[in-house]
C-alpha cells in the first residue's frame, strides 16, 4: 500500500472517507478490491480503517471509538460527537453499555432517534460546551458526564460524575450543566449524579460502591481516608463512621501481561490483603467488602444488607461518630501527603 495512504490513516484516527481516500489516489477498483480481500474494512458506507487498525482496537472501546470518527466523518457541520462517542475520544471512564451506539447532537428541541447504529440527539448546548479533540468536534467533559447520566440514569451517572471530576471537572462546572436541563428527560437522576459526585473515587468500581451505600441509607462515605497503622499508612476506599468500605476486583490478583496490577502471585496478593484488613481492624473499626458482582442482580440485595449489618455491628462496638483520633491521624497523614480529604 502506499505509504502516503498508511500515514494518512494515522493522521485521521484511523479512518477515511472514500472521497480522502480518492483525493489520495486510490482508485474506487482499489478500495473494492481491498475490502473483498479483508485488508480494508468498511466502518461505515463510504467510510474506511485497515484490518491491523480494525483489529488492533479493544472490541469494547477501541472500534466504538472508530465507528464515532466514521459516523462525524460524513455529518453535515452543526453536529458534534455526545455522550458515550464523547466520553471515549476524551478518555473519560464509564460503564459501558449491552448495546453500545455511536452519539451525536445537534442544537434544537429536545428530541431522539436512532439510525444505522448511531443514536441522534437533538438538545441546547452552549458554544462554550463545545470542544475539539484532534479534529473534532464534542462536547465537553462536564456536559458529556451530565448527559451520560441523564440518558442512562444513576449507576452510569455515578460512574461519569466521579470520573470527570477526578479529569479536574468542577462540581459547579457540572452544576452549570445540568442547571440547563431543568425540565429535560432523565434531569432528575443527573442533578443527584451532580449533587453526590466526588473525585474520590478512583475507578468506576468504587464509584458503584458508593452508589450502594447511599442507598443502603448508612451515611455519606468519605472516600480515600488514611488510617496508621502497625505496618504503615493504609488508604481505605470509603468510610462511614467507624465502618470501612473496600472494593474489590479481579484486577488486584491478575499479573499485568493479563491486564491486572499484581506484580506477585494471586495467593500473596490475598494473603496481603487479609493482613492489611486486619491491620485497618485493629485501630477499632469494622471492614466491609465489595465485589463487582453486588451491585447487580440478586447480589444487589444482600450487599445492602450485609452494609447495614456491618454498620450496625461498628456503631454497637466503637460508636456512630469516627474515633477521635482516627480523625486527627487522618488529617495529619493528609497534609503530610498533600492529599486534601475529597469534596
Amino acid at each position: 500500500m502506499d505509504p502516503r495512504v498508511i500515514a494518512a490513516f494515522d493522521n485521521h484516527g484511523g479512518v477515511l472517507s472514500r472521497n480522502q481516500l480518492l483525493d489520495l489516489g486510490v482508485a474506487p477498483s482499489e478500495i473494492r478490491r481491498l475490502v473483498r480481500q479483508g485488508r480494508w474494512i468498511r466502518v461505515r458506507r463510504g467510510v474506511y480503517t485497515t484490518a491491523e487498525i480494525w483489529e488492533a482496537a479493544g472490541e469494547r472501546v477501541g472500534r466504538q471509538i472508530l465507528l464515532g470518527r466514521a459516523a462525524i466523518l460524513q455529518m453535515r457541520r452543526g453536529w458534534v460527537m455526545s455522550h458515550d462517542s464523547s466520553a471515549y475520544e476524551q478518555r473519560l471512564p464509564i460503564l459501558v453499555p449491552s448495546e453500545p451506539l455511536v452519539h451525536v447532537t445537534r442544537p434544537g428541541f429536545t428530541n431522539a432517534w436512532t439510525e444505522n447504529g448511531v443514536k441522534h440527539h437533538l438538545a441546547r448546548f452552549d458554544q462554550k460546551q463545545r470542544v475539539v479533540v484532534d479534529g473534532r468536534s464534542m462536547l465537553d467533559l462536564a456536559r458529556t458526564a451530565v448527559d451520560i447520566a441523564r440518558e442512562r440514569g444513576i449507576k452510569d451517572g455515578f460512574v461519569a460524575c466521579d470520573a470527570a471530576r477526578r479529569l479536574g471537572v468542577t462540581k459547579a462546572d457540572l452544576q452549570i450543566a445540568v442547571e440547563r436541563m431543568e425540565h429535560w428527560p432523565g434531569a432528575r437522576a443527573a442533578r443527584v449524579c451532580v449533587d453526590l459526585s466526588d473525585p474520590g473515587a478512583e475507578n468506576a468500581h468504587e464509584s458503584l460502591g458508593r452508589e450502594l451505600v447511599y442507598e443502603a441509607g448508612i451515611g455519606e462515605p468519605e472516600t480515600q481516608f488514611p488510617i496508621r497503622t502497625s505496618e504503615g499508612v493504609k488508604w481505605c476506599d470509603m468510610r462511614v463512621g467507624n465502618h470501612m468500605i473496600e472494593t474489590d476486583g479481579k484486577i488486584k490478583v491478575l499479573a499485568v501481561a493479563d491486564g491486572g496490577v499484581a506484580t506477585k502471585p494471586a495467593a500473596e496478593v490475598l494473603f496481603d490483603e487479609r493482613k492489611r484488613e486486619r491491620l485497618v481492624r485493629d485501630r477499632r473499626t469494622v471492614v466491609t467488602r465489595l465485589y463487582w458482582e453486588d451491585y447487580w442482580g440478586q447480589r444487589r440485595a444482600a450487599a445492602i444488607s450485609r452494609l447495614q449489618g456491618d454498620h450496625a455491628d461498628s456503631v454497637r462496638l466503637y460508636g456512630a461518630v469516627l474515633d477521635p483520633t482516627l480523625a486527627r491521624e487522618a488529617e495529619e497523614i493528609r497534609a503530610l501527603h498533600g492529599r486534601a480529604r475529597p469534596s
